[in-house]
């Protein structure tokens, strides 16, 4: 479904962080990208998702190009992104964040209160804690809102950067969950996290990236040596 080939970006031009880094990641199926700090994991999330633009290579979607399509129309082909940093509004409610993921169709308040109650009877929290200020949630529950605010557009395609990140062992597994039940749903997921065990457990296809480059990939259920795949 999504297919990355021969990518070449950084934030400085002819200074790459990624090096040709090629990878696939298809529907009904979480794709993990793992890899030491600074190999280009997150810099790859934000390439494909237009933040940044590369300088080779392709990205298509479905056999279409995304290379140059802006952050603000990528949610119109399908591609959510649920960056590092938590990405709500603190201040505003969950029902607010929720709503703000469907601005494109803000007008269509049928649809749009049609997507809330989807995302409610998915996540029966967040309809508890709907009148709640977003900031004052767990980090989990926080974490639980930003995956929904990414289904207001139906994506196809969910780019997920360290889900982990700041979260206990609890709210984690909490939050894998969440990922393993969206995947049973035909969305394809691509996600990178310094947390290798929850990623493997969850993972259906591996990529390991070193310097920026494609070190090796394999079904997560053949990936037992981690020594194979980076130094740690």
């Amino acid at each position: 479904m999504l297919e990355v080939r021969g990518l070449y970006a950084g934030y400085y031009r002819d200074l790459p962080i990624l090096r040709g880094v090629s990878l696939k990641a298809s529907a009904r199926q979480i794709t993990a990208v793992l890899g030491a700090n600074g190999v280009g994991k997150s810099t790859l999330l934000k390439t494909i998702f237009g933040l940044i633009r590369p300088e080779q290579g392709e990205i298509t979607l479905e056999g279409r190009s995304l290379v140059g399509v802006p952050p603000h129309r990528m949610i119109h082909l399908g591609v959510s992104y649920i960056p590092q940093d938590h990405g709500l509004f603190r201040e505003m409610t969950v029902e607010e964040n929720l709503a703000m993921g469907a601005w494109p169709y803000r007008r269509d308040r049928r649809r749009v209160r049609a997507k809330l109650e989807e995302n409610y009877e998915r996540f029966p929290a967040l309809k508890a804690k709907r009148h709640q200020r977003a900031g004052q949630l767990s980090g989990g529950q926080q974490r639980m809102v930003e995956v929904g605010k990414a289904l207001m557009m139906d994506p196809k395609v969910i780019l997920v950067d360290e889900p982990s990140a700041g979260l206990s062992k609890l709210l984690t597994e909490e939050v894998y969950q969440l990922l393993d039940q969206l995947r049973s749903e035909g969305i394809a997921i691509l996600l990178v996290d310094q947390d290798i065990r929850h990623a493997l457990q969850v993972a259906d296809h591996v990529y390991v990236l070193e310097l920026g480059r494609n070190h090796f990939d394999a079904p997560a259920a053949e990936l037992q040596d981690l020594e194979r795949a980076f130094w740690v």
